[in-house]
């Protein structure tokens, strides 16, 4: 069998940052929507804030010539460029969403990497939803965002089971 067409923009990503153990890229409806509207989905409420630290991130277009010549390797270029030039903490916005693309999510392994997928998939849905019925919505407050992301993922986290 062929390894997947994605396979550069996911090595660059595992070369790039070492503790990602899985990546996953789909063409999800709504996660695709946002990403084909060139826009970040923005965290309005305490379900997106369990899994992301603010909005899912939206990489730069590519240009025509990184379209050309080496286009799966320059979608990964995107992405590892956004967290960089931003600053971000890659498994704190464990999503990018790549303009006229779509999404690609990671994780510490594989299944992560899945669930984040699924997740992103329910929170793009979440955020249309929220703009359809208030179109003025604004993001969640700073003080919430921190308590939902870090109480599971801070360093004191203390949210679900113990293993």
């Amino acid at each position: 069998m062929n390894p997947s067409s994605d396979a550069p923009t996911h090595v660059l990503m595992y070369q790039t940052f070492p503790e990602i153990g899985g990546v996953v890229h789909t063409h999800s409806t709504h996660a695709v929507a946002w990403a084909q509207a060139k826009r970040e989905i923005p965290c309005y409420g305490t379900t997106h804030a369990d899994g992301f630290y603010g909005s899912v991130p939206l990489t730069r277009e590519l240009t025509a010539e990184e379209i050309k010549e080496n286009y799966e390797l320059n979608t990964g270029r995107v992405i590892v460029e956004r967290f960089r030039t931003f600053d971000l903490e890659i498994m704190h916005y464990p999503a990018a969403l790549v303009p006229c693309h779509g999404p690609f999510t990671w994780g510490k392994d594989a299944a992560y990497a899945v669930e984040n997928a699924i997740v992103l998939e329910e929170v793009a849905t979440m955020a249309m939803r929220t703009e359809k019925l208030s179109p003025d919505a604004k993001p969640i407050p700073q003080v919430l965002l921190d308590k939902h992301f870090l109480r599971k993922h801070g360093a004191g986290a203390y949210y679900g089971q113990k293993k």
